[in-house]
């Protein structure tokens, strides 16, 4: 039997399109409703056979789902937990896939009628491309998912949808949020606030006459990949979570500013401590 029977997807593009192609492959839900106001993106999911139906009213296309996904930008998602709480079902779950956890849960699960539930989750995957089209089976398939429990989720709608994490291949991980938003601004928020940076600096550096951009090989193509993310996604976890970016953000100065000494004073065997000390950790990730 299907672990989900009607799955409602609110913002049908790589990461809801994505879980929605590999519980069809392993046959783990019956039928799929996408919800969205863009009508070209959710005829193209009905036709890539992604969805079987699609709906522009959120409270009509959560009618009758015993699992809500919400897979649209952080800023958004209390707002459309409060609006579609009228129209689910008893019994309902609703997920979420957020990079930011703890203003989400906090706010969403008071929303929640009773007899529903809300469980916070982040899968940790993804790629720059947005759209249905960007959407494929294998996304999940060994990353990990946090989930975060609080003491007022129910056991039984945790069991759920960490089962459907699993049966995405995900390796699922239950953290606190607090814990969840710190790690996540080290190594995910922080990454791109540099990449966002570093791609701004060189576009806009006008000491040589230029356009450094076309000369960016490998190495810088690489490196910025990440800058070409949606950039309304990027400014609502930017404020979202901005204690603890700006933690990590601080912390990452410090770094930089050792650097820019090291730099500065010609100190080799220093420089060649603090790339030798980087490389170990990240030859360390595997």
């Amino acid at each position: 039997m299907p672990l989900i029977n009607r799955l409602a997807i609110i913002g049908v593009g790589l990461i809801g399109g994505s879980l929605a192609r590999i519980l069809r492959d392993r046959g783990e839900v019956c039928e799929v409703v996408g919800i969205g106001r863009g009508r070209a993106n959710l005829e193209r999911a009905v036709e890539l056979g992604v969805i079987d139906r699609f709906s522009h009213d959120p409270v009509d296309g959560v009618a009758g789902a015993d699992l809500v996904f919400l897979a649209t930008p952080v800023c958004t998602i209390a707002d459309l937990v409060r609006e579609i709480a009228p129209g689910l079902a008893p019994g309902c779950i609703v997920t979420d896939g957020g990079s930011v956890k703890g203003e989400i849960v906090a706010l969403c699960e008071p929303l929640m009628p009773p007899g529903t539930f809300f469980v916070g989750g982040h899968p940790i995957a993804g790629t720059e491309k947005s759209g249905v089209e960007a959407a494929f089976a294998t996304l999940y398939q060994h990353r990990r998912c946090i989930l975060t429990p609080t003491e007022a989720t129910s056991p039984e709608a945790l069991a759920k949808v960490e089962r459907m994490w699993q049966l995405a291949g995900s390796d699922v991980v239950l953290m606190d949020t607090f814990k969840h938003d710190r790690v996540m601004g080290a190594v995910s928020h922080l990454p791109h606030m540099v990449a966002y940076s570093l791609v701004n600096a060189v576009g806009a550096y006008d000491r040589c006459d230029e356009n450094l951009l076309k000369y960016s090989a490998g190495g810088f193509r690489d490196f910025t990949r990440i800058a070409s993310s949606d950039p309304v996604m990027w400014r609502d976890i930017a404020v979202m979570n901005r204690d603890a970016l700006l933690e990590m953000m601080d912390f990452f100065a410090g770094w930089f500013a050792d650097l820019r000494r090291l730099v500065e004073s010609g100190d080799s065997q220093g420089l060649e401590q603090f790339f030798a000390s980087s490389k170990g950790y990240r030859d360390g990730i595997g």
